[in-house]
């Protein structure tokens, strides 16, 4: 599994790339926050119809295919599924540790919020925003990894993943930088906390480079591959979905994600 210098560069411009899209979330907060959310919906489907058809087509099978490499097809078959299913699991523990109120994927109404502190405080607002920023942070980290694993194993899914990614960061950008602003007024304050948060991105790169240097083997890439398909899928159906619903209408969000996959499938096709 070794991996030249540009290809690690990319991978970790892509990470990079992914996780700095809560600024867009924060730019539609403050410049378009009237307009209808209609294409956010459609695009968060499609997300999650890109990631859920990449995870069962894409990343699974080829985890497989390294497990087999190394034990019995059965084994592998084995554990690439229990791999799959622990990706879900950490991921929903992850979800289930960070509260409701702070949760970045979990739908909040912020249309009808007034003009900066009119409503609540200061510090009620400050530390809604900022909880939020270390929610997502925690939730970035294994989407960060995810995003470089698989750029070091195929660009082409990498870049897939990444765009993705961050059409799913979107709103996260929104959530961190909306409760900042009406506590300080302040849309610069606002838009570097969004930003930073979204650097827990490439900081999960680092980390699957650190584990990819050192420890990696086939079986283990197999296993961590496996994992973040159990996770792309955990992303999509718990956070996505839910997520697209509350900014449109229930048959837009299945459209987009019915496109999702039929795009993935063509570009499969097409590249195959």
């Amino acid at each position: 599994m070794d991996a030249s210098l540009n290809e690690i560069l990319i991978a970790f411009l892509l990470t990079l790339f992914a996780g700095l899209s809560t600024a867009i979330g924060s730019a539609i907060a403050f410049f378009a926050r009237k307009a209808s959310t209609s294409f956010l919906s459609w695009a968060l489907g499609f997300s999650a119809g890109v990631m859920v058809y990449l995870s069962f087509v894409e990343i699974f099978p080829k985890a497989f295919e390294s497990l087999a490499l190394e034990m019995s097809e059965t084994r592998a078959y084995t554990l690439t599924t229990l791999a799959f299913f622990g990706g879900v699991l950490l991921t929903g523990v992850i979800d289930r540790l960070v509260p409701d109120s702070v949760n970045p994927h979990e739908p909040k109404d912020y249309e009808d919020s007034s003009t900066p502190g009119n409503e609540k405080s200061y510090k009620q607002l400050m530390r809604m925003g900022l909880f939020t920023a270390l929610a997502i942070t925690l939730h970035n980290l294994p989407e960060g990894m995810a995003t470089f694993i698989a750029a070091i194993e195929d660009p082409a899914l990498g870049i897939t993943l990444a765009i993705a990614i961050a059409i799913h960061n979107i709103p996260e950008g929104i959530a961190v930088s909306v409760p900042i602003y009406y506590a300080t007024g302040s849309k610069k304050k606002a838009f570097f906390y969004s930003a930073i948060s979204g650097l827990a991105e490439p900081i999960g790169a680092l980390v699957g480079f650190l584990v990819l240097s050192i420890f990696l083997t086939e079986t283990l890439f197999g296993l961590i591959f496996a994992g973040v398909g159990g996770i792309m899928v955990y992303i999509a159906l718990d956070e996505l979905l839910p997520t697209a619903e509350k900014y449109g209408a229930h048959h837009q969000v299945i459209y987009g994600l019915v496109l999702g996959m039929a795009t993935m499938a063509l570009s499969l096709m097409i590249f195959f």
